[in-house]
């Protein structure tokens, strides 16, 4: 017959197996995750990139289409996304960003900017961008919205610098701050219907992309 102890200690074993498995989940059940990359790199699958992990940085390659590491176990509704990302200053070769409330490999919202135009006095109002797969697509919002679901950064940063997003997604609302600013740089209104879904780091078409230090905080409102 077991002794209460070794029945505790196996139970505690079980604990600890169903941890590992469903980590990020009751992570998440909590009021925030931070996830780091050697976590994401176990949890993670890749589309249409190539990804690497080096430490605490995410490096996603470049590749014809756009491609995004989607992480997995994560269910993401209303809260904050906050990250380190880093592009280039390479012109139309540089477009990174925050996907979520993914519901498949073409259905998701994000939030992406364009460092090549950070600096770009003619187009640096194109430097942050919201869109909604599949329907809103950004050629389709500018075309329709122009100037509404993107905007300049508000303040500086150059091109080829790490710089730090949070963006506060609500039930009909998303405002994307950068570094330290109180003050929102993009707010828009959601386009898509979807309230839940996975959450990845995002690369537009023929572009690589830096990321590091997501975390992922969950509200009520």
């Amino acid at each position: 017959m077991k002794t209460i102890l070794e029945n505790k200690k196996e139970v505690t074993k079980l604990i600890a197996l169903f941890m590992s498995i469903f980590g990020l989940s009751i992570a998440y059940a909590q009021d925030s995750i931070t996830l780091d990359a050697k976590v994401i790199q176990t949890r993670s699958v890749a589309i249409n990139r190539t990804v690497t992990f080096e430490r605490n940085d995410i490096y996603l390659t470049a590749k014809e289409g756009d491609g995004y590491l989607r992480i997995n176990g994560v269910n993401f509704r209303q809260g904050i996304i906050e990250a380190d990302i880093k592009g280039s200053n390479t012109p139309q070769r540089s477009f990174v960003g925050i996907a979520f409330h993914g519901s498949n490999d073409q259905t998701f919202e994000a939030v992406y900017f364009r460092p090549f135009n950070f600096e770009n006095q003619e187009r640096k109002s194109h430097s942050v961008q919201y869109i909604a797969h599949p329907t809103y697509t950004w050629n389709k919002l500018r075309s329709d919205s122009p100037g509404k679901y993107e905007a300049a950064l508000n303040m500086d940063i150059k091109p080829d610098d790490w710089f730090h997003v949070r963006i506060h997604v609500k039930e009909s609302t998303v405002d994307v701050y950068i570094n330290d600013s109180n003050v929102p740089t993009l707010s828009v209104d959601r386009l898509s219907k979807t309230d839940t879904g996975w959450v990845g780091f995002w690369t537009g078409n023929s572009s690589d992309g830096w990321f590091r230090n997501i975390k992922l905080r969950s509200i009520n409102n």
